[in-house]
């Protein structure tokens, strides 16, 4: 038999008597691991630990390794809105736990004749899962059903699992920029002698001519002084005196009889005392009562 020690080394084709001493010498086992070779191939080593060794190796081994089933998942072609999203919510579930999914389409009596329903659903499935599954067998009509196979993509989960937070931090953070606020929509009015023009280019206006008129008081309440009247002219802020009666100096108007000032009467409803014809109407309702 050809003999290997320990560390792999070849120490050549040794009969077995030679070979059991040599292992008695180190304390350790003679393990045959080549008998089909020719000759067979006995190696020197520690049994037990070797034991140990492989079944660690298998263990890790089914750990990594998947326990991959198809699933079923069974639709009619008259199905409802929400039981098609309950289901489709099912086959995502199967495909996110690794496992493959066969969709089976029901067609039952004279539904067999519009295979066009059944591939419709299938599509829109296909659709919907497609960011966690791919189409591994296309549907096909087999008899009375259509079916069709997906199985889980990984490629399709790991770009969807990166695209979350990159969409989670593109919502936090957004790009545009704040509008700016509004132009005022009141046209800009250029002042009294000037043009548009002149005010946009910083050209001073040019001075107004001296007027001769008086300037207009505010807050006057004078009225125009009749012709031959000597009255002066309102001040700002004064109040124009009474309207002389008839017959007094500086009135050019005929003077008429005097008469009696006769208290007016009183209407019969309790209104406004009725004013006499021959009394002329105050200049103002803020002119002061004759005396």
């Amino acid at each position: 038999m050809r003999l290997i020690d320990p560390e792999g080394k070849q120490l050549g084709v040794k009969a077995l008597p030679d070979a059991l001493a040599v292992a008695r010498q180190l304390d350790l086992d003679l393990v045959e691991v080549a008998p089909d070779a020719n000759p067979p191939v006995c190696r020197v080593m520690d049994y037990n630990r070797f034991k140990y060794e492989t079944a660690q190796k298998a263990k890790e081994s089914r750990k990594k390794a998947t326990n991959t089933s198809i699933k079923e998942m069974k639709y009619r072609p008259k199905i409802g809105s929400g039981d098609f999203v309950t289901k489709t919510r099912q086959v995502g579930r199967f495909l996110e736990d690794g496992h493959k999914v066969k969709v089976t389409i029901m067609f039952r009596g004279r539904e067999v004749s519009h295979p066009e329903l059944g591939m419709k659903i299938l599509e829109d499935l296909a659709e919907q899962v497609s960011s966690v599954a791919k189409v591994e067998a296309a549907p096909k009509l087999d008899g009375r059903n259509m079916t069709m196979v997906l199985a889980p993509d990984r490629r399709a989960r790991q770009a969807a699992r990166k695209g979350a937070p990159d969409a989670a931090r593109g919502s936090a953070e957004p790009d545009q920029e704040p509008a700016p606020p509004p132009a005022s929509s009141t046209p800009a009015v250029a002042p009294a002698g000037r043009t548009a023009e002149a005010a946009l280019a910083g050209i001073p206006p040019a001075p107004a001519a001296a007027s001769t008129a008086p300037p207009a008081t505010v807050g006057s309440t004078a009225q125009p002084a009749a012709a031959g009247s000597t009255a002066p002219p309102a001040t700002a802020g004064s109040t124009a005196p009474a309207p002389r009666p008839p017959g007094t100096a500086g009135s050019a108007a005929p003077v008429p009889p005097a008469r009696e000032a006769a208290t007016p009467d009183l209407a019969a409803d309790g209104a406004r005392p009725r004013r006499p014809e021959h009394e002329p109407e105050p200049a103002s309702s803020v002119a002061a009562a004759p005396r």
